[in-house]
């Protein structure tokens, strides 16, 4: 009887270095958005899981931006931003970046053809943040577009994975909601971004005369919005229409607690959704998908 031919050493599996790299890269981006938004973080999961990486690069990214001009006021804000927005380009233009959270974004710019003019029109509106501004109607409609109707618009270009046309019928809803949503936080953040800023975003608004009629203007301008969004909601792809509802459903819920206060208690403090809320939200939501009522 033959011996048996001698085992043969194998050598030690090749770790693929760039597939790690981009995989934490997307882990940071995943962590960011977990510390940082619940709300957020709940809509995402409910996506399909194809889609998680891409989204979560994109808060990711919009939210290290904000950092920058919202919480490092004892930092030179000005050439920060501009350092991050030089990087920025350069990791889109090289499609890499030792930035976890940029090398993330182009990840996902680069896989689902994000528009750069979405990205300038971000960082110009990031820009806008850190001048003492009086807001017109011009230039509070190029502040939304920038600060969050285009946020609306890279996630609309991942969920739409392609299909120019699918992406033209729903521009218009996607940006619609994504100015309901930044409204609403516009409103609820007032005395806030009075106070620590020196901002108030709607036009011709005096923080000082901020009352029940000029709130009901405003409220009936963001109802327009989630209407129009609401439109855009129902044409999704069920692979992405379940987390978008749930963002609305939130936002809606936040608005109606917002409807119905006085102009006063709006400015006392901030207006929040508990924790336990958002997860029946979640619950209800997730059944009217169920039953296709959405």
């Amino acid at each position: 009887m033959s011996a048996s031919p001698p085992a043969v050493s194998r050598p030690p599996s090749v770790v693929d270095h760039v597939a790690l790299f981009n995989q934490t890269s997307l882990a940071c981006s995943t962590l960011i958005t977990q510390r940082y938004s619940t709300s957020f973080t709940l809509g995402i999961r409910t996506l399909d899981a194809r889609f998680h990486p891409a989204i979560y690069a994109v808060y990711g990214f919009v939210r290290w931006a904000d950092e920058i001009v919202d919480t490092f006021h004892d930092r030179d804000r000005a050439a920060l931003l501009r350092e991050f927005s030089d990087e920025t380009y350069r990791a889109l233009d090289a499609q890499f970046s030792m930035n976890p959270v940029l090398h993330a974004f182009q990840l996902a710019v680069h896989r689902y053809g994000i528009d750069r003019e979405f990205i300038e029109a971000f960082l110009h509106s990031m820009a806008m943040d850190l001048e003492d501004i009086c807001y017109d109607q011009q230039l509070y409609d190029e502040y939304i577009y920038g600060s969050a109707e285009v946020v609306g618009l890279m996630c609309l270009r991942v969920f739409c994975e392609g299909n120019e046309q699918q992406f033209e019928q729903l521009r218009e809803p996607a940006r619609r909601l994504g100015a309901a949503f930044q409204k609403i936080n516009f409103l609820r953040d007032l005395r806030a971004d009075y106070e620590e800023r020196g901002r108030v975003y709607f036009p011709g608004l005096r923080y000082e005369a901020f009352d029940d009629e000029a709130k009901r203007a405003i409220e009936a301008d963001i109802r327009r919005d989630f209407e129009a969004g609401y439109a855009g909601i129902c044409q999704l792809p069920r692979t992405a229409r379940l987390g978008v509802y749930l963002a609305y459903i939130y936002y809606l819920k936040l608005f109606d607690k917002i409807r119905q206060l006085p102009a006063e208690r709006v400015l006392a403090g901030r207006v929040r959704v508990p924790d336990n809320t958002k997860l029946l939200l979640l619950l209800s939501s997730y059944l009217r998908y169920r039953l296709r009522v959405v």
